[in-house]
């Protein structure tokens, strides 16, 4: 799979079938497109493009209301990729391409650059300069023009829709497991290995110290995961938030990585989270933190065992 930033290499998305949108999370729906628009590009020998934005066009138009985001670029061409897609095209959003009519955007994107063959869509698509497009516009559009277009039915109907900020509400509230059935793959968290207090170290559950994370971050609490290091897989148990037992109000992500050994410091690490163990809470003691903290690694391990 090719991931591009602007229309280059024509050859490798002229002519092919075509999915338009932000697909941030590329959660359970927007599979369901993905691996519509590969089977029918597929079925005709041409290829299957996603063409995205980068950055989110509300960072042009509405800066204070941008969604915090569920995947990065890199984490959602990934997932777009296993769900059979060819080509995501991350296009720079720019104020030109954001006045763009309807009309003008088929025209000027789907005809000029892209040459597509036909468009795959989910029934609550908009676009163009205020999102005046909607799907039933994009139908008269392609019609005229000659491009198949083929509507996508919603994973969980109409009234139970997954979306990305339902998504998003899941996550910053802590629900992982809820979130993970709408992805249907689980939620990762990125970032660089830092210096930290070595406490983890000193009481037998060494942690690495993740900074930098891109994406959004649950609500604090402990949570159960997996960490892959080097082509191994490792259960972990992350704790986000901060310590009260030692007096630390700091927010942090924390993962103890179990039955590894090594030095992970300035090394880049994703960690995909699968449910959540328990709240954040201050304990009474050294002792009482690592008779708590030996639970939840118990919980981690049945948690990850199928996993």
């Amino acid at each position: 799979m090719t991931l591009l930033r602007r229309f280059e290499k024509p050859e490798l998305y002229r002519g092919g079938y075509v999915s338009i949108g932000n697909f941030d999370g590329v959660h359970r729906g927007h599979q369901e497109i993905a691996q519509h628009l590969a089977a029918r590009a597929g079925r005709e020998g041409v290829p299957a493009v996603v063409l995205t934005f980068d950055p989110h066009p509300l960072v042009l138009l509405r800066p204070t209301h941008v969604p915090p985001s569920l995947t990065t670029l890199e984490q959602k061409a990934d997932l777009l990729e296993q769900a059979g897609v060819n080509c995501v095209i991350a296009y720079p959003t720019d104020h030109a391409l954001l006045q763009l009519t309807p009309s003008e955007f088929v025209d000027s994107i789907l005809v000029g650059q892209l040459a597509a063959k036909g468009i795959i869509e989910g029934p609550n698509f908009c676009f163009g300069k205020d999102r005046a497009g909607d799907i039933d516009t994009l139908s008269q559009l392609c019609r005229d023009r000659q491009i198949l277009l083929e509507v996508a039915e919603p994973v969980g109907g109409a009234r139970a829709m997954v979306s990305s900020s339902t998504i998003r509400t899941l996550v910053a509230v802590g629900k992982i497991g809820e979130a993970v059935q709408l992805l249907g793959h689980p939620y990762r968290i990125a970032g660089e290995v830092v210096t930290g207090a070595r406490r983890g170290q000193q009481i037998g559950f060494p942690t690495a110290n993740i900074a930098n994370v891109k994406t959004l971050l649950p609500a604090d609490g402990v949570y159960a995961g997996i960490t892959a290091v080097d082509g191994r897989k490792f259960a972990s148990a992350i704790n986000l938030g901060p310590n009260p037992t030692f007096g630390e109000n700091a927010r942090k992500v924390e993962v103890h990585l179990l039955d590894f050994a090594g030095d992970l410091y300035g090394r880049s690490l994703a960690v995909d989270l699968l449910e959540r163990v328990r709240d954040v809470r201050k304990f009474a003691g050294r002792e009482e933190l690592i008779e708590q903290i030996g639970k939840d690694v118990a919980a981690v391990r049945a948690i990850t065992a199928g996993a």
